[in-house]
């Protein structure tokens, strides 16, 4: 299951998994999506390798920015993860 994150201002959603025990170390896979005028364009990455599952569309420069964007919301995206989503009253 994947939880709603952020929506970017360019309509770009960002959402993650639940916290997964990969090798011993527990990770989080963060999906990026947009929709486009023929689809969507998505990336997945999983934390906390910064390794990118796939990139479907997505530019280069796009990626490295969503890149920047994880690294200062890591600790967020876990927290939220081991909470199984933001919780909003």
């Amino acid at each position: 299951m994947m939880y709603p994150y952020i929506t970017l201002a360019d309509d770009t959603e960002i959402t993650h998994s639940h916290i997964m025990e990969q090798e011993g170390i527990q990770s989080v896979e963060v999906h990026f999506e947009r929709p486009t005028e023929e689809g969507f364009v998505s990336a997945r990455c999983v934390l906390p390798r910064y390794e990118w599952k796939f990139n479907e569309g997505f530019r280069p420069d796009e990626l490295s920015l969503f890149d920047e964007f994880l690294r200062h919301n890591a600790h967020l995206l876990y927290r939220y993860a081991a909470q199984g989503g933001i919780h909003c009253a």
